[in-house]
C-alpha cells in the first residue's frame, strides 16, 4: 500500500507527460487525477489505522560507496502518516480543481495544449514531496527536498510568457539555492562525524554529537547545535523564514492551484516536517532551538504587518502563509514538536481552502485580482463566500474561549501561543505571536469586506458577469471546508493533550513521573485513563517521555516539560489569541464597513509607514542593491571583458592562424587510402602506449 501511495503521483506524471499526445487533454487529467485520489485515499487508511510502531520499508539498494550505505526506503511513522494525509489530500482536490481553473486560460494561444503538462507538474511535484517525507536517509530526503525545488521552478513560471512569472520562479528557484546549501552542509557535517545518513544511525549518535566540538570557519563550534543550525538554514528557505522568506510572496505568479499547492501542503511545509524529523538532534541543540524560535516569532510577525496592506488578493494570503510558518517553527522551536504538526495539519486544509477560494473569486471576476476593484460579490458567488468565511474564521481563531471547541485555526494556533508562553517564560515570542494573530485577524477579515461587501467598485462589466465557479471547483472547497472546521476538534488531544496521550500517538515511550524511566512506557495509567483526559485525572497521573532518540515519531528530552508545562499557564494566555482575534475583527469592521473613508485618510497620514509596509520592507530592494545589481555587474564585466575580449580573441585568433595551418595538413593526409587511417590510428596507439608506460599510468 506503501508503495502505491508514493508511485501513483510518479506514474501518472510520467504516463501524462509522454503519452500526452496520444492520450489527449481530458484523459491526461483523468488520469493523474484518479491516481492522486487513489493516492490520497490510501494515505487516509494508513493514517487511520497506524499503530505507532516505526517501520522501514526497503524498496531497493541504492548508493553504496566506501562506508556511504543507502538504501532507498519508506521510513513509516506518525510523523509519516500526516505528511501523506496533507500533501495527497490537498494534491488531490487541487488536481480536481484544476480541471475547471485551468479549462480556459487566456495565457495560452486558442487551440495551444498546456493542461497535461500542467497536471504532470502537478503530480511530479507531489512525488517529490512524498520522497522527500518517506525518506529513511538524508540522501534521499534531499533528492525528494530539490526535486520538489525543481517542479516549483516549473510551476511558478508555468505561464513563461509574463515577465513577472519568469522573475518569480528564477527567485523561488535561487533562494531555495541558497538554504540547500546549508543543508547539504548539514548533511556533509553529520556523515563526517556520524560516518552514516541513516536517521536511525544519526539519532542514536545525537547524545554523541551534544559533547562534541568541531572546527568550521576557523572557530570551534558545538556539534549538534552546528549541524542542527545548518539543517535549518535548508528549512528557512523551503518554508520561507525571514531572509529567505521573498520568493514565497512572488509564488502566486504561478496559476492559482499551484499557490495553494506551495503554500498549504508541500513544500513550505518541508522546513517544519525537517525540524520534526530531526528532533533527536535538536533536542542536543538548545543553541540552535532558541534561534529558531526567535527566527519564527518575528517572521511571524514581520509577514503579518506586510499583509495589513496587501491589495492583491493572493498576495495578502501568500504572506498569510509566511506568518503562519513563523508559528510552526516557534512551537518546534520551544520542543513541542506535535503542536508544530498540529498547526501544520490544520493549516493545509484552511490555507488550501483560502487560495482555491481566492482563485474562485478570480475565476468568477475574469482574473481581476486586485480587491481594491472587488466590492458586494456576496450575491453573485455564495457558495465561494460561504468556503472564504469559514477560512477566515479558522485562521483567525474563532471558537469558545478556554474550551476545545472551535474552528481549527482556534485550537492549533492557540496550542502555539500556550507553548511559546511556557517555552520562553512568557518572553519575545509569545508577545509577537499574539500580536501577529491580531494583525492577522485585521487583514483576513480585511480581505472578506472588501470581496464581499459594500457597494462594487473598479470595472462595471466585470461586476455584471460575475459568476459562481463550476461544481468541479467548488467541490474541493467543501471538502477542505470540513478540514477546515473539525480537523482541530477531532486531533487536539492527540497532538496537545496530555504526554500519554500524545505519547501514544506519535509511538513515543513515556511513563508514570518517578516511574523508572527503563520501562519504556510501561507503567500506564489505571484501567480506562487512556480514554479520560479530565482534569481529575490529569492531576493524579503525571506523565513524562522516556524514550531514547529514534525511538517514536518525534523525540523529546525528559527535561524538556514545555508540553506539560503549557497546559498549566495562567487563563488570560490562553484566552490572549481571542482577544486579539476581536481586536483585529472590531478594527476591520470599523475601517471597511462602519467608516470606509478612514484605510485612505490614515495611509495619507502615516506615508512613509504605509509605503514602508507596502513595499515588504523593501527587502526585495535591500537585496536588490546588496546582491542582484553586484552580480549582473560582475556577470556583464566577465561577459563584455573576459568572454569578449580574452576568450573570444583568443578563439578568434586561433581561428585565423594556427587553424588554418593545420587544416591545409590534415587535407593533405586526406588522401582517401586505407592504409593511411590505419597508419594513423597505429601512430596514435604507440603515442598512448607510450604516454601510459612514462607516465606510471601501467601501474
Amino acid at each position: 500500500m506503501e508503495q502505491i501511495i508514493l508511485f501513483a503521483p510518479l506514474l501518472g506524471a510520467l504516463i501524462v507527460g509522454f503519452g500526452h499526445k496520444a492520450l489527449g487533454d481530458k484523459a491526461s487529467q483523468w488520469i493523474t487525477t484518479g491516481l492522486l485520489f487513489l493516492a490520497a485515499a490510501l494515505s487516509w487508511v494508513v493514517f487511520l489505522g497506524f499503530d505507532g510502531v516505526t517501520r522501514q520499508i526497503e524498496l531497493m539498494t541504492w548508493i553504496q560507496s566506501g562506508t556511504l550505505d543507502t538504501s532507498w526506503a519508506i521510513r513509516l511513522d506518525r510523523l509519516t502518516a500526516i505528511m501523506l494525509v496533507v500533501i495527497n489530500t490537498v494534491s488531490a482536490l487541487v488536481h480536481l480543481y484544476s480541471m475547471g481553473y485551468m479549462a480556459h486560460d487566456e495565457n495560452w494561444k486558442e487551440g495551444e495544449s498546456y493542461r497535461p503538462r500542467f497536471f504532470a507538474y502537478l503530480s511530479f511535484f507531489t512525488f517529490s514531496m512524498l520522497m522527500l517525507v518517506t525518506a529513511d536517509n538524508l540522501i534521499q530526503m534531499f533528492f525528494g527536498w530539490e526535486g520538489v525545488g525543481v517542479a516549483s521552478y516549473l510551476l511558478i513560471g508555468f505561464y513563461y510568457r509574463k515577465p513577472s512569472a519568469n522573475a518569480a520562479a528564477i527567485k523561488a528557484f535561487v533562494v531555495n539555492r541558497v538554504g540547500d546549501f546549508g543543508f547539504a552542509l548539514g548533511i556533509f557535517g553529520l556523515f563526517y562525524l556520524v560516518d552514516s545518513v541513516n536517521l536511525d544511525d544519526i539519532f542514536a549518535a545525537a547524545p554523541t554529537l551534544a559533547e562534541t566540538q568541531i572546527s568550521f570557519l576557523w572557530t570551534e563550534w558545538n556539534a549538534a547545535n552546528l549541524l542542527a543550525f545548518l539543517l535549518f538554514v535548508g528549512a528557512m528557505g523551503k518554508s520561507a523564514q525571514l531572509f529567505l522568506h521573498t520568493w514565497l510572496p512572488d509564488a502566486m505568479e504561478g496559476p492559482t492551484p499551484v499557490s495553494a499547492l506551495i503554500h498549504a501542503a508541500t513544500m513550505v511545509t518541508a522546513g517544519v516536517f525537517l525540524v520534526c524529523r530531526m528532533s533527536p538532534l535538536f533536542e542536543f541543540a538548545p543553541e540552535a532551538k532558541a534561534f529558531i524560535v526567535f527566527l519564527g516569532a518575528t517572521t511571524a510577525f514581520f509577514a503579518a504587518t506586510v499583509g495589513l496592506v496587501q491589495n492583491d488578493i493572493k498576495r495578502v494570503i501568500a504572506y498569510s502563509t509566511c506568518s503562519q510558518l513563523g508559528y510552526m517553527f516557534v512551537a518546534a522551536g520551544v520542543g513541542v514538536y506535535s503542536v508544530a504538526m498540529f498547526h501544520l495539519l490544520t493549516h493545509a486544509f484552511f490555507k488550501a481552502m483560502l487560495f482555491l477560494g481566492a482563485g474562485s473569486v478570480i475565476h468568477g471576476m475574469h482574473h481581476e485580482q486586485d480587491m481594491r476593484n472587488y466590492g458586494g460579490l456576496r450575491k453573485k458567488l455564495p457558495y465561494t463566500f460561504w468556503a472564504m468565511m469559514i477560512g477566515t474564521l479558522a485562521i483567525t481563531g474563532v471558537g469558545i474561549p478556554l474550551t476545545h471547541y472551535g474552528f481549527a485555526g482556534f485550537l492549533s494556533k492557540d496550542a502555539v501561543i500556550e507553548s511559546a508562553f511556557a517555552g520562553t517564560a512568557g518572553g519575545y515570542a509569545f508577545w509577537m505571536l499574539v500580536i501577529a494573530a491580531l494583525f492577522t485577524s485585521f487583514y483576513s477579515w480585511r480581505l472578506i469586506f472588501m470581496t464581499f461587501f459594500g457597494k462594487p467598485r473598479g470595472d462595471k462589466h466585470t461586476h455584471d458577469h460575475a459568476h459562481e465557479s463550476p461544481a468541479v471547483m467548488l467541490v474541493p472547497l467543501g471538502v477542505l471546508s470540513l478540514g477546515a472546521i473539525f480537523s482541530g476538534m477531532l486531533w487536539y488531544n492527540s497532538f496537545f493533550g496530555h504526554t500519554d496521550t500524545v505519547g501514544k500517538f506519535f509511538g513515543v515511550p513515556y511513563a508514570e513521573a518517578g516511574a523508572n524511566s527503563d520501562d519504556h512506557g510501561a507503567t500506564k495509567a489505571e484501567d480506562g485513563h487512556g480514554d479520560d483526559h479530565g482534569e481529575a485525572k490529569a492531576e493524579k497521573h503525571h506523565y513524562v517521555f522516556t524514550g531514547k532518540p529514534g525511538e517514536g515519531a518525534i523525540y523529546t528530552a525528559e527535561n524538556n516539560t514545555v508540553l506539560n508545562d503549557a497546559h498549566e499557564v495562567p487563563k488570560w494566555v490562553k484566552v490572549s489569541p481571542f482577544i486579539a482575534m476581536l481586536i483585529g475583527f472590531i478594527t476591520a469592521m470599523w475601517f471597511y464597513i462602519w467608516n470606509p473613508s478612514l484605510p485612505a485618510k490614515l495611509a495619507e497620514s502615516q506615508r512613509p509607514l504605509y509605503l514602508f509596509l507596502l513595499n515588504k520592507w523593501y527587502f526585495d530592494e535591500i537585496y536588490d542593491f546588496l546582491f542582484v545589481n553586484p552580480a549582473k555587474a560582475l556577470g556583464r564585466f566577465l561577459w563584455k571583458k573576459g568572454d569578449g575580449r580574452v576568450i573570444d580573441g583568443t578563439i578568434n585568433g586561433v581561428a585565423m592562424g594556427i587553424i588554418p595551418f593545420f587544416t591545409r595538413l590534415a587535407g593533405r593526409a586526406q588522401s582517401g587510402y586505407i592504409f593511411t587511417y590505419a597508419f594513423a590510428m597505429v601512430l596514435g596507439g604507440v603515442v598512448l602506449v607510450m604516454w601510459m608506460a612514462f607516465s606510471g599510468g601501467t601501474r
